[in-house]
């Protein structure tokens, strides 16, 4: 199935329907993020990631989707909401239920003490950029669910965000796969809120719009419930070179 026009990476480009309310980015602005997004190419890692700190929240805000061709960073920050939600360490709770023995609410300093997977891998957005080899570190989906004891009705994973809108879902047999974490780091930071902290989904070998951002939710289900941009049109199986109609080579 080929995907639609939206661009999503995490989420998706705001500004196309009502739960995308992004504003149009001005000429002028443009041409700034233009200029600012070749400073990012000329210095490099440290000048970029400060551009997607600052320029993230003008970005999400962009109903056109023009932001997103840029070169702002290294990422495209992307919002369902044009908003960018925000929660500290300390607010932070991931409520783990539905299909399971004992449901949990785990706070960001339960989710660090727990033994730490760290992986190396690609973010590949279904659009086509992809950031080479990033460090990802978390707890793996699979440590989360053995915590909590998945009954035997349990199937499949529902995940929603605390942005109020996105969803995402995987099967249980995709969730257990050890290059499923729970993050909440990124390239040695504190996973920030721009790319979805502090706490999202990172799902390697599927694209980025099934790792869930600004993770709240996890609920076990006995079937499959298909996420935001599945109900739109994309594959719910979203395997890098395998789905949408792409053609990419997974890494």
């Amino acid at each position: 199935m080929r995907p639609p026009h939206e661009d999503p990476e995490g989420e998706a480009v705001v500004g196309d329907g009502d739960a995308r309310r992004g504003a149009p980015v001005g000429r002028r602005l443009f041409l700034t993020l233009l200029g600012l997004g070749g400073a990012g190419v000329v210095f490099g890692r440290q000048v970029s990631d400060w551009m997607e700190r600052v320029l993230g929240p003008i970005t999400a805000r962009d109903g056109t989707g023009l932001s997103s061709l840029l070169p702002v960073g290294r990422f495209r920050i992307y919002s369902v909401t044009g908003d960018l939600p925000s929660r500290s360490h300390a607010q932070y709770t991931l409520k783990v239920h539905g299909k399971v023995a004992t449901p949990t609410s785990f706070s960001y300093a339960d989710l660090r003490s727990m033994p730490p997977t760290t992986l190396h891998k690609d973010f590949q957005c279904v659009t086509g950029w992809r950031v080479h080899s990033v460090e990802w570190k978390g707890v793996r989906l699979a440590d989360v669910l053995d915590r909590v004891g998945v009954t035997a009705e349990g199937k499949a994973l529902r995940f929603t965000s605390f942005d109020g809108e996105y969803t995402e879902s995987l099967t249980l047999e995709q969730a257990r796969r050890s290059d499923v974490l729970v993050a909440y780091e990124l390239e040695g930071d504190p996973l920030s809120g721009e790319h979805g902290g502090p706490v999202r989904l990172y799902v390697a070998p599927m694209y980025g719009y099934k790792s869930c951002k600004w993770l709240e939710t996890i609920e076990v289900t006995d079937h499959v419930v298909p996420g935001y941009w599945e109900r739109e049109g994309y594959d719910v199986d979203g395997w890098v070179g395998r789905s949408n109609g792409r053609d990419d080579s997974a890494t």
